[in-house]
């Protein structure tokens, strides 16, 4: 048994649809459909009733539903006691960040809000997208700094979770630094020569945003998949060496762009801005806010409306 099948389940009795349960856990629909299965087989009967559209609930598997959210209720409070013994955790502000941010915006974000808000005690959880927030609406950690884009939002229910924008971010395709100034390889190809194509693993959050740039694109790219993973850094390092391009973040490609080993390798049209933002679990009775959190947030919030754009006053020109 994993409980992670179990929350899986819950999703699933929520959306009565397993491509949008898929989408809500951060996973493929053929690897939610398995771990649905998995646990029929744990459970020993079906749970779900596939003969309709919309999915829904075997006799067997409402009587299951209400037993697994017991169960995750359960776990969540017994890990949220235990970490309120955890020693000097007060003054601990804990994050969680998908790999992508952890290692470059994340450095020079905390850098800057030290230098405005004061000294930050900070413990950062570098996971996927799937398993930050997961950590995060478990209550593992206190704020999760994620991207954002319409056509793939996070779901975090508005009314429980709080949420700030920090800045935006583009994702786009890099190349090595070819002779001539040139990037070796670049976007659209041909039917002939295709573009050697470095890409993130089925299911990772910015493979999504890339298929999304591809299909939006007016002419489809002529790609030829080499290589994946699900680490933009690890596809950074693979296009430094000249195996293919790659779709990055412009943080983790502008030192190298800079240093002239980067390129882009595309035009406008292969580009997606992305917000960076950062949540917070609205406190409760049950589940107040740490208090170094709680001024962080408040900091976070003046700061942030210090700096929007203020609308031009009626009658006078802009």
């Amino acid at each position: 048994m994993d409980t992670k099948w179990l929350e899986d389940f819950a999703s699933l009795a929520e959306t009565r649809s397993f491509s949008r349960s898929a989408q809500q856990r951060h996973v493929t629909q053929p690897a939610f459909s398995r771990r649905i299965q998995a646990l029929e087989a744990w459970a020993g009967i079906d749970l779900v009733d596939r003969s309709c559209y919309p999915t829904r609930l075997t006799v067997a598997g409402e009587t299951f539903l209400a037993q697994a959210l017991d169960i995750l209720g359960a776990l969540q409070a017994t890990r949220a006691m235990m970490r309120s013994h955890q020693r000097g955790g007060d003054d601990m502000i804990e994050f969680a960040a998908p790999h992508s941010l952890a290692f470059t915006f994340f450095p020079q974000w905390l850098m800057t809000l030290r230098k405005r808000f004061g000294d930050v005690n900070s413990r950062l959880m570098a996971l996927n997208v799937h398993d930050a927030v997961l950590r995060f609406t478990e209550g593992a950690c206190d704020l999760l700094v994620a991207y954002h884009h319409p056509t793939q939002p996070l779901a975090l229910p508005a009314d429980r979770y709080d949420m700030l924008t920090l800045g935006t971010e583009t994702l786009a395709p890099y190349a090595r630094t070819g002779e001539g100034g040139q990037p070796l390889h670049r976007l659209p190809g041909t039917a002939r020569a295709r573009v050697p194509y470095l890409g993130y693993a089925p299911g990772a959050y910015l493979a999504r945003l890339v298929e999304q740039v591809i299909k939006q694109a007016p002419q489809p790219p002529h790609l030829q998949p080499v290589y994946e993973t699900d680490m933009a850094e690890g596809l950074k390092a693979m296009a430094l060496e000249g195996h293919g391009l790659a779709f990055l973040p412009s943080s983790i490609a502008q030192r190298d762009v800079r240093a002239g080993r980067l390129m882009p390798a595309g035009d406008a049209v292969h580009m997606l801005t992305m917000e960076i933002r950062i949540y917070r679990e609205r406190p409760t009775a049950s589940r107040p806010a740490k208090p170094a959190a709680e001024a962080l947030w408040a900091h976070l919030i003046t700061s942030l409306e210090s700096i929007a754009p203020q609308p031009a006053s009626k009658g006078v020109p802009s």
